[in-house]
């Protein structure tokens, strides 16, 4: 059996599916890699169109009954994660990296009385400096550079959720599509999940993998992303990572920006 896997091409990611992609190890199926930004990724699930693929926590909300999210692989922070930069403490524009991302979300929630505009990722940091917003929502690398471009954070959005629920931020998750069975799902998670243990315990062979996707990190900063988002919670989300996904959507249908979640776990 073949499955399509999709990612995004950075470093946590690239690290998390090393093994996996190297044949490292064992796994019932193997693996047509598909690499593309996550925003793209999570209209790919909306539609249906592919089998394994991290998105963000926020695309839950319009695909949760068709993909289960599995338990391992999610990217979530604890008293950090997107941040809001810019040049001014009340900002009215704000760029934000993806209609889909968890990033909008949490700006949504945090700030509901700014006006957004969608720029990719990747320009978000140019267009804050350029002037053409007050500010933008950083995720990836962003998040650890913003200072040496001369930019100033006004929220640090985990912090702010972690205020507001004492929870991790749940910003990206695993998923596998539902119509291929619970046993199909099972043998995703357990190949992720040995996938990640051999990134860990062979962490420099791993981290020059990453540091391809790195986007012009060097080696000791790809290594401090890494940690960020490749944590206890991703090797399992327990019971507080499974929780924070829940809030996060339900604060988000309690104010009228999502649909009501319908969740599958496993």
């Amino acid at each position: 059996m073949e499955l399509i896997i999709g990612h995004s091409p950075d470093p946590d990611d690239a690290f998390m599916f090393y093994a996996l992609k190297r044949d490292l190890v064992k796994a019932p199926f193997t693996v047509r890699e598909f690499l593309v930004d996550i925003e793209t990724l999570n209209k790919i699930a909306i539609h249906g169109r592919i089998d394994v693929t991290a998105v963000s926590t926020h695309a839950m909300a319009y695909i949760g009954s068709r993909y289960y999210i599995l338990r391992v692989g999610a990217s979530m922070g604890l008293r950090y994660g997107p941040v809001v930069v810019g040049n001014t403490a009340k900002p009215e524009l704000i760029a934000v990296p993806g209609t889909y991302t968890t990033a909008t979300l949490l700006v949504r929630l945090a700030m509901p009385n700014v006006k957004t505009v969608e720029i990719p990722f990747d320009k978000i940091m140019d267009a804050v400096r350029a002037g053409v917003v007050d500010a933008g929502a950083l995720i990836h690398e962003g998040q650890i550079t913003y200072e040496r471009y001369g930019l100033r954070k006004i929220i640090d959005l985990g912090e702010w959720w972690y205020e507001e629920t004492k929870l991790p931020t749940p910003l990206g998750l695993d998923v596998v599509k539902a119509s291929l069975g619970v046993e199909v799902a099972k043998a995703v998670k357990d190949a992720l999940l040995e996938s990640i243990r051999y990134a860990m315990s062979h962490r420099e062979e791993a981290l020059v993998h990453a540091m391809e996707f790195s986007r012009g990190l060097d080696m000791s900063d790809t290594d401090k992303f890494v940690r960020m988002y490749v944590n206890d919670y991703t090797m399992d989300m327990g019971i507080d990572g499974e929780k924070a996904i829940r809030t996060l959507l339900e604060m988000g249908y309690e104010r009228g920006l999502l649909p009501e979640p319908q969740l599958l776990f496993i």
